[in-house]
């Protein structure tokens, strides 16, 4: 054991000790320190206190001091004191002012309106010997967080969490708690506990009831508690825990349980009740109920006697009088509890408080151990696993306050789960730490990855703790780290990442992440390359000697390819370039010739297709003209039709139109009834000596119609239409419609773009994700020319989302709206093992298991369905769906030949139906009767006296049978025993087991003239009767023989032994000699020369020693050796007296209808003969009366009085030595 480390030394030689003080009081705290002029400093609660009306404080020498005037209820803090390094923590406790009240003594006689009784304070009233608060205290466990169950996995699957509860006793209560199911895979586990570990599942029955329920239209499920006819022991805290696969949450509440209040007049017959839960007889009766709720009733103050300390510090002897005294009538249900009480107290001198004995904690969290010692001065010492724990940094720290000495844990970990112990001297408290580590889970799932063929994939999630191991899968297959030359591992706090280099086709799959507490899932699509076009070459129009540039741009900047002419390729020159800069190739044709006219490709490397365009060539004619010649547009391509010019939206148009006249004509264009004039602006003309530029920048849609220039000189105009067209992508397609949901697949529907850019459409692009996914997944590469497709290897229970573009000979349009979100399910496949369990003239009971493929939104239930052989019309059995795996269908037809088939259903709709071989015929089977009697019973059953006798018989037999019971060949009591028979099985119950139920039980079961019989022998036992006699037969030297006979009762059990006894004449207090003892006879040996003995023994069976013992008549006298004692002579004293009333009868006033008593008190040697009369007539031989006499107490019942029964009854009291009596007068009053 390593040596335990130094103690600091104590600046302080005396230490303020905690105080309490009532409200408004004042507190004084005082301290010495070993050396003066010591800086001393007071705290409360952390914060420095300086000197003030309020607080004073005081330093003479080396004594300090702190008074706190007026103290409030706030001030129930804990404060400190400090000099130098040292600092010692104290309690101040604030307790509110006492109320002064009159108090009326019990040894003043009580008025004639008042009983009795109803002074006595109702046991639960009555304060017990140890504090109920000390009873219940709970460990105190501080998580890192304000609130109990922030500390649990926060995964928040509540929707609803229970409140804190108060209700009567008699009452019911319910909690309730609302869990999400929406993104859960499996139905919730939901446990609830009381306290730390008592599971109430176990507890369901006629106080407590569970209730569970599920909204399949807001996937909530709804659990509830019912606590049915509160009881006070009801009270206390409660925890509900609910997990799933991979996720857990947790959470308390408390339940108060508060007594009934009794309002109005007392009912007296409900307070005559019986402490047993079952039927009427069972039970002892209660009458604290009656005591409580006339206490109640009382205006006036009850007298503040504590008859529980009364009763701790009284001998057994003296019970009774204190009993008369104080008018307790319950005196054994209060001796029952005074017990209880008196076990408790036996508590440890050096702890008034120990640990619990076991605590639980998560991990990361901390953790108090608190102790409360008796000597607030008292030196602990703290070990885990039997090793002293040491002062180390912040992992543990030990306060002193008060009586109180804490230990705090702080970030726990596995390593702190172990055994501690707080040693006092040679007193020890024990207890077991629990740390728990919480599951690890996926906080940030995976997403879907596309790639090209050679490109690396990436998959990244990031998990709830740092270094957690994780397992990676592919389609169900874990991925090893032996294959690093394919896929690598990789690690950075809390994220983990996989990663593929080079991907090929045989890559794609789907890819799991899997931890302790949760998975996650993702999907890997892996592409061939595939070159998109992101700029096509446009057709082009030029004068001679001009420039003309065909420019297209591709996706991938490393593609190459080659420009060609009317099929044959281009090859560069002086006047021809070919120019490739990243992702665009260019062709060049410098001073076009008409030569330079055809059809222009390109045609990229490795890539099945091409990009075209046409190279036109304008011829400008130039015709010698005279003088004012008229204007003309020279157009090369005129004719009666409009000219078209198509450009791309986006694109710049520059249209040049060639015209002459002379002199220079005006030029004008138009747009419908719109002049266009502007020089400057994105739509603009700019006019030349013979040519004018129409220019658009940045085509758009609205640009789109027919332009007319118009040419006008003094010789005349000309006019000409050009017609621009603006070609765009289409417009995004509305938003797709799911249907046909399958497992694993889906059918997508969607509309064609209201505008498809001017362009016929050339195809779709479909793209999914994941509800909760930022990442879109690309399914077609190839476009689809339907408007449906079937989208297929999705995963079964994950919600995905659907878009999709429309393509035309531009580009591809903006993505549409998302579909709805939709899950992947299919529906079970069909229930197995369908079989007939049970059939009669009119029902038919089936059965079957659930099918092998549920799902993963699992079942909603089973329909069932029946038709008659021959027809094909299926009737439904049921209404509604039902949950069971068995079903009973009754009101059918005798005779009749019927199908039956069931089928599972879920949200994707119902299986294929599980049929039977074979139509089954409704009617009844006979069955021959046949008892199968369970071993243990073909033996004698032993019960105690006291014990529940609980026997199970099955049986068989159709239709059902008659069972019959009889006792020693005579009928059972229905009172005694209980039978309950169902058509397998038949219950014989005995609540409470007497002597008399000892017997043989014969059961029999008939179905016509068939039947079968069986035995049960039941033996009740109980504790045997002493022995008959127990004499001295010898005494010689130091030792005595004994000799006695067999106990008259042995209890219905054979006597295993005797327990044998002494005690010595002075002090009375016994002592054991033998015990198990089998003989009838003994030597008792090695007695005190001089005593003077009595002896006595105890039988014993089964079920223990006998009640009482038998004590020897005569003592055995151990004589001196050569002394003989000579007793000397006393005169006789005389105890004979003439009778006497100690306590006198009391007049009283009663309802009538209810029992009343009259008592009182009478001494007097030898015993009086005690006659009761009522207006001086006789009542012995009346039977509405019973009289009662017991030591002294002598009391007279009437039953149910009536008006008549009022009047004076006198007590008479007579012996040879005289006579006395004693008289009250009786009001019976009728209610009204």
């Amino acid at each position: 054991m390593p040596e335990p480390a130094k103690k600091a030394v104590s600046a302080f030689s005396k230490k303020p000790k905690s105080a309490e003080v009532t409200a408004g009081g004042t507190a004084v705290f005082e301290a010495e320190t070993d050396k003066e002029a010591v800086k001393v400093k007071w705290q409360r609660d952390g914060a420095d206190i300086s000197s003030s009306e309020k607080y004073i404080i005081k330093s003479e020498g080396t004594k300090h001091s702190l008074t706190i005037n007026n103290v409030l209820k706030d001030d129930d803090v804990v404060y400190a004191v400090i000099a130098g390094s040292s600092k010692v923590k104290f309690e101040l406790k604030v307790k509110e002012a006492e109320k002064t009240e009159t108090v009326q003594f019990l040894d003043a006689p009580p008025t004639p309106d008042t009983p009795p009784t109803s002074d006595v304070p109702a046991p639960s009233d009555v304060p017990a010997a140890v504090p109920q608060d000390e009873v219940n205290q709970k460990p105190e466990v501080e998580p890192a967080t304000s609130k109990p169950q922030d500390a649990q996995d926060s995964s928040g699957l509540f929707v609803l969490r229970p409140q804190d509860g108060e209700v009567t006793v008699g009452e019911n209560i319910t909690f309730t708690v609302k869990v999400v199911s929406a993104n859960l895979l499996k139905k919730p586990t939901v446990k609830w506990f009381k306290g730390k570990w008592m599971d109430l599942s176990t507890k369901v029955g006629k106080h407590l009831q569970l209730q569970e329920s599920f909204d399949r239209n807001t996937k909530i499920y709804t659990f509830e508690i019912q606590i049915i006819k509160a009881k006070m022991t009801y009270a206390g805290g409660y925890r509900c825990e609910v997990s799933t696969k991979d996720s857990f949450d947790s959470c308390n509440f408390n339940l108060n349980v508060h007594e009934a209040v009794g309002t109005g007049e007392v009912d007296i017959l409900s307070t005559f009740r019986r402490s047993g839960d079952a039927h009427e007889e069972a039970g002892e009766l209660d009458f604290t109920t009656l005591l409580k709720k006339r206490e109640e009733v009382k205006t006036e103050t009850a007298p503040e006697i504590d008859v529980w300390e009364i009763l701790r510090k009284a001998p057994p002897s003296e019970y009774e009088k204190i009993a008369f005294q104080y008018g307790i009538t319950d005196l054994r249900g209060m001796l029952k509890r005074l017990k209880k009480i008196k076990k408790e107290e036996k508590k440890s001198t050096a702890f008034l408080k120990k640990l619990d004995p076991a605590y639980q904690v998560d991990k990361g969290q901390k953790i108090k151990l608190v102790v409360e010692v008796a000597n607030p001065d008292a030196e602990v010492k703290w070990l885990k696993n039997s090793q002293e724990i040491q002062v180390s940094g912040s992992k543990y720290i030990f306060e002193s306050i008060g009586n109180k000495r804490i230990l705090t844990i702080n970030h726990c970990s596995l390593a702190d789960d172990a055994a501690y112990q707080c040693v006092i001297g040679d007193e020890k408290s024990i207890t077991e730490l629990f740390v728990r580590e919480p599951p690890v889970l996926v906080t940030r799932p995976l997403e879907d990855q596309l790639v090209t063929v050679g490109e690396r994939a990436e998959f990244e999630c990031e998990v709830s703790e740092d270094a957690a191991h994780v397992k990676w899968e592919k389609d169900g297959v874990e991925l090893t780290r032996e294959e690093t030359f394919k896929y690598r591992f990789k690690k950075d706090g809390k994220k983990h990442y996989l990663i593929i280099n080079e991907t090929t086709k045989e890559d794609c799959g789907h890819y799991t992440v899997k931890t302790n507490g949760g998975e996650s899932v993702a999907e890997l699509l892996v592409q061939d390359k595939k070159l998109e076009v992101l700029q096509s070459i446009a057709d082009l129009t030029v004068k001679a000697r001009e420039q003309a540039v065909f420019k297209c741009e591709v996706s991938d900047e490393n593609v190459k390819g080659i420009w060609v002419k009317n099929g044959v390729e281009v090859i560069p020159n002086d006047r021809i370039t070919i120019s490739h800069i990243g992702r665009v190739h260019k062709l060049t044709i410098d001073d076009v010739t008409p030569q330079d006219e055809g059809d222009y490709s390109f045609i990229p490397d490795g890539f099945a297709f091409n990009l075209s365009a046409k190279l036109k060539f304008m011829e400008v004619k130039i015709d010698f003209v005279p003088r004012h010649e008229p204007p003309k547009i020279n157009l090369d391509c005129r004719s009666k039709t409009d000219d078209v010019i198509t450009v791309v939206a986006g694109n710049k148009l520059r249209l040049e139109v060639p015209i002459s006249g002379d002199p220079a004509p005006t030029v004008i264009w138009n747009k419908g009834d719109m002049v266009i004039s502007e020089l400057e602006g994105r739509v603009r003309v700019e006019t030349f000596k013979d040519h004018c530029v129409f220019i658009i920048e940045g085509a758009e849609k609205q640009d789109e119609g027919t332009y007319t220039v118009v040419v006008q000189n003094p010789a005349g105009e000309d006019t000409a239409d050009i017609t621009v067209k603006v070609i765009d992508v289409p417009d995004p397609p509305e938003a797709p419609v799911i249907s046909n949901i399958g497992e694993d697949y889906c059918t997508v529907q969607w509309e064609p773009p209201k505008y498809d850019g001017g362009q016929k459409i050339l195809g779709y692009i479909l793209e999914r994700k994941k509800k909760k996914s930022y990442r879109w997944m690309r399914l077609n590469f190839d476009l689809l020319t339907e408007l449906s497709y079937e989208a297929k290897r999705m995963i079964e229970g994950v919600v995905y989302e659907m878009r999709v573009y429309a393509v035309n000979a531009i580009g591809m349009s903006r993505p549409s709206q998302p579909s709805l979100p939709f899950m992947p399910i299919a529906p079970p496949s069909e229930p197995t093992n369908l079989t007939v369990e049970d059939i009669s003239d009119t029902s038919i009971t089936l059965k079957w298991r659930p099918p092998e493929r549920i799902g993963a939104v699992g079942l909603d239930g089973y329909s069932v369905e029946y038709c008659k052989e021959g027809s094909s019309e299926w009737i439904p059995a049921l209404q509604d769906l039902t949950d069971c795996t068995s079903v009973q269908i009754r009101d059918l037809s005798t005779g009749e030949k019927l199908n039956f088939r069931i089928r599972a259903v879920n949200a994707a709709g119902s299986s294929e139906p599980a049929l039977l071989k074979e139509a089954i015929t409704i009617r009844e089977i006979m069955q021959r009767p046949k008892i199968w009697l369970p071993r243990y019973l073909r033996q004698k059953l032993v019960k105690k006296v006291g014990e529940t006798v609980n026997i199970v018989i099955p049986f068989q037999g159709k239709p059902k049978p008659q069972v019959t019971w009889t006792k020693d060949g005579g009928p059972i009591d229905p009172k005694q025993v209980g039978i309950r028979n169902s058509d397998t099985d038949t219950i014989f119950f005995i609540r409470k087991a007497e002597r008399i139920d000892s017997g043989k039980y014969e059961m029999k079961i008939q179905i016509e003239n068939m039947e079968d019989t069986a035995s049960v022998t039941i033996r009740i036992v109980d504790k045997p009767g002493p022995p008959q006699t127990v004499k001295i037969v010898e005494v010689w030297g130091f030792n005595v023989a004994l000799e006695w006979s067999p106990p008259q009762d042995d209890g219905n059990s054979k006597i295993t032994g005797y327990t044998i006894q002494k005690a010595d004449k002075k002090t009375m207090e016994w002592f054991t000699i033998y015990d198990h003892y089998r003989r009838t006879n003994c030597i008792a040996s090695e007695l005190i020369m001089g005593n003077e003995y009595f002896f006595r023994v105890f039988s014993e069976n089964m079920c223990g020693l006998s009640e009482s013992p038998t004590t020897t008549k005569n003592s055995a006298y151990i004589q001196k050796t050569g002394v003989i004692y000579k007793p000397p002579n006393y005169t006789e004293h005389n105890f004979t007296e003439a009778p006497k009333f100690t306590h006198p009868l009391v007049d009283r006033s009663v309802v009538s209808g209810y029992n009343i008593t009259l008592s009182c008190a009478v001494r007097g040697c030898p015993k009086p003969r005690i006659f009761w009369y009522k207006n001086q007539m006789d009542l012995s031989k009346e039977a509405k009366y019973r009289m009662f006499s017991k030591q002294g107490v002598l009391t007279l019942e009437i039953r149910k009085p009536s008006p008549f029964d009022g009047g004076v009854y006198t007590c008479k009291a007579v012996n040879e030595h005289g006579e006395a009596e004693v008289e009250c007068k009786l009001e019976v009053r009728v209610p009204q």
